[in-house]
Parts: structure tokens; C-alpha cells; sequence
């Protein structure tokens, strides 16, 4: 794999990840003229929570829903410039225009005027798009193994860099796809955020993981998946390096973890093997997910990786797809129980779900 990095004409970071053999080199230059980025993100703590919620409003912008041939992801062609100057490209990565967190963000006032109680903070961290194809009707299940290495060599790439970012505290890749997810740039594209603190989330999952280790002297995940693979009952897929199961106590309707057999804090921690290994069990498991409802799935796939700077020693990777997708023509809407108390009610069994995509093909 061959690695370029250039920068964008407002002096963004655009980085290209090519695994062709014959790619020619990455010269093109950005020709549009476009406004220095001034994004305004900050930070502001919930005092009844504790957590914290970003406030981002110049990405009120931001690019919604472009026919194809607008398309900001697509390689750029004579006389209409993209994201990406170059004519075509294997993987790209680069900062997004309108980002969530950002390195050139404003200082602020320590706590929100007349309310001592909600701290404030810059929203200093970064954040990225992924572009996965040039292909615009493509899909990432529909990738080569090849490819999708690539991709988890970009992931992993950059996971290491935005760990090193002044303010990050922890880096989260994740792909949305359609629009029921609400999706605005339907091109096979992900992003990772590098977030200026640890998500709650997070929070929450290494502490759940510390008492399990104090009580029983184990990682929770690894006595997960060792009871999965065993029972059968929920897997997936499996392969010499992963497993992919629905977890026993699944929120979403369609929810589907792929779990490293060994315990790895993040993905620049893989092998080569499982790195290889993943790119080949990863794309299957899609397809088994778009042919359960026989139309392409929405959905979220989020890596949970370790924080930059705490609980490592609790952490195991996970890569977490899911899908408000109840039926083939009903979504699962977050409603009282689950948006006002955080209550999940699933309408599916996860052992009724397993079954099906265990017999599903495309």
C-alpha cells in the first residue's frame, strides 16, 4: 500500500491510501478558491449529567444532499473541482470542511455567562471524512478483501495520528449509511472523530469492564465472546480471528458485533493477520445484513476503541453495526422510553435475528 499526503486549498489534510499497483502518483492540486476554515466548535458540560454536548453551528452549511453529479466526494473531472483534487483514487482521507471538533477553534470563558455551573470549553479535537471508493453507487459490502484492507490500514493510520492531535481524547471511526440514518452524502464514505474527552459511552463500558475484572480477575468482553462462540446461538460468522455475533442483550432490532479473538486495545494494535482477516469476514457479514430485509440495510457501524490516555487495560476492541431497520418497511423510532430514560425495548429476540442472518446469503 502506498501512502500520499497533501494539502487542500484552504489548507485542510488529505491523505491517500492506494493499493493499485499501477496508481499513478498523487499530484493533483485543490484549483478551487475556497475561505480559510474559522470553524467555532465548543464544548459544554451537562450539569445534571455530567456529560458533555458540542455546539457546532457553523455546520449548519454543510453540503445536504447533492444530486450524483454535485457529488463533493467523487474524484474531480475537468471543470467541476471536489474534495478530492485527484482524478481518481483507491482510499482518501481528509479533514472535513465542516467539522465537529477542530485544532483552530477559539478559546472560551471557562463556564457559560450567568450559569457557573455548565463548564465551557473549545471543541479542540479533529475530524475526518473517509472516502472508501470512487465509485459513487457502491457500497462497502460490495468491496474487495483488498480494498477493505486498505481501509483498516487508513483507519488504523489514523487513529495513530489523531491520537497524537493536541486535545484528543479519544478516536471513534464509524460509517453511517442511508438516509433513514440520516445520511446527506450518499457516496460510500465514513468518518473518525477525534473527541476533546472521553464519550460517555466509553465512560461507562470501562467502568462496567473495571468491576468485572475486580470480581472476577478477566475482561468482560473476552468472557462474552468465549460464551458466544461456545453457545453458537447468536453467532454470525466466524473466522480464524473474529467472530461476529448478535449480542445477547441487543438494543437494536439489527445489531451485529464483530469481536477480535484477542484482546487488541485498538486498530493500530492488530496484526497483519487479523487485519486480513477482518477483510475478509467483514464484507460477508454486510451482505448477510443487506439480504435480511432483500434491499440495502441502513445502518451504523462504530469501532469502540481504547481511549488515548485512560483504560487501556480495560479496553478490547469491538466493531458495532446496527440498524433502526425493523422490518423491511419500519424503522425503529427512539421514543419515550428510549430517548427520555435511555430504557432500550427491543422488538426482536437477538437469538431470532442471529437465525436469520446465519441463513441469509447475497
Amino acid at each position: 500500500m502506498r501512502r500520499t499526503a497533501g494539502r487542500l486549498a484552504d489548507g485542510r489534510e488529505i491523505v491517500y491510501f492506494d493499493d493499485t499497483p499501477d496508481a499513478p502518483p498523487r499530484t493533483a492540486a485543490d484549483t478551487r478558491d475556497l475561505p480559510d476554515s474559522r470553524p467555532l466548535s465548543e464544548v459544554r458540560r451537562d450539569p445534571l449529567t455530567g456529560e458533555w454536548v458540542a455546539m457546532a453551528a457553523h455546520r449548519q452549511t454543510r453540503t445536504y444532499k447533492p444530486p450524483a453529479d454535485l457529488c463533493p466526494l467523487c474524484p474531480s473531472t475537468p471543470g467541476r473541482p471536489t474534495e478530492v483534487p485527484e482524478s481518481d483514487y483507491d482510499v482518501v482521507v481528509f479533514e472535513n470542511r465542516f467539522p465537529s471538533f477542530a485544532q483552530g477553534v477559539p478559546d472560551v470563558e471557562s463556564t457559560v455567562d450567568g450559569m457557573p455551573m455548565v463548564a465551557r470549553a473549545p471543541g479542540r479535537g479533529r475530524c475526518e471524512v473517509v472516502c472508501f471508493t470512487p465509485e459513487h453507487t457502491r457500497s462497502f459490502g460490495e468491496l474487495s478483501p483488498t480494498r477493505v484492507r486498505t481501509i483498516v490500514e487508513a483507519w488504523a493510520d489514523r487513529t495513530a495520528a489523531l491520537a497524537r492531535t493536541p486535545g484528543v481524547e479519544q478516536v471513534f471511526p464509524f460509517e453511517n449509511r442511508g438516509e433513514e440514518i440520516g445520511v446527506t452524502l450518499s457516496h460510500p464514505h465514513g468518518q473518525i472523530y477525534g473527541y476533546p474527552f472521553v464519550t460517555p459511552r466509553t465512560e461507562r463500558v470501562l467502568a462496567v469492564a473495571g468491576e468485572y475484572f475486580a470480581a472476577h480477575g478477566r475482561h468482560v468482553l473476552g468472557d462474552v465472546l468465549a460464551a458466544e462462540r461456545a453457545a453458537g446461538t447468536r453467532v454470525v460468522a466466524e473466522s480464524e480471528h473474529w467472530t461476529a455475533f448478535v449480542p445477547a442483550a441487543a438494543r437494536w432490532p439489527v445489531e451485529v458485533h464483530v469481536v477480535p479473538h484477542r484482546r487488541v486495545v485498538d486498530l493500530p494494535a492488530l496484526t497483519d493477520a487479523e487485519r486480513e482477516d477482518f477483510a475478509h469476514l467483514y464484507p460477508g457479514v454486510l451482505g448477510r445484513l443487506d439480504a435480511l430485509y432483500d434491499r440495502p440495510l441502513p445502518y451504523i457501524a462504530a469501532w469502540h476503541q481504547a481511549p488515548v490516555r485512560v483504560g487501556r487495560e480495560l479496553s478490547w476492541l469491538r466493531l458495532e453495526v446496527f440498524s433502526v431497520l425493523r422490518a423491511a418497511d419500519k424503522l425503529k423510532y427512539l421514543a419515550g422510553s428510549e430517548s427520555g430514560m435511555g430504557v432500550w425495548v427491543n422488538d426482536a429476540t437477538p437469538e431470532r435475528i442471529a437465525e436469520k442472518l446465519r441463513h441469509t446469503h447475497k
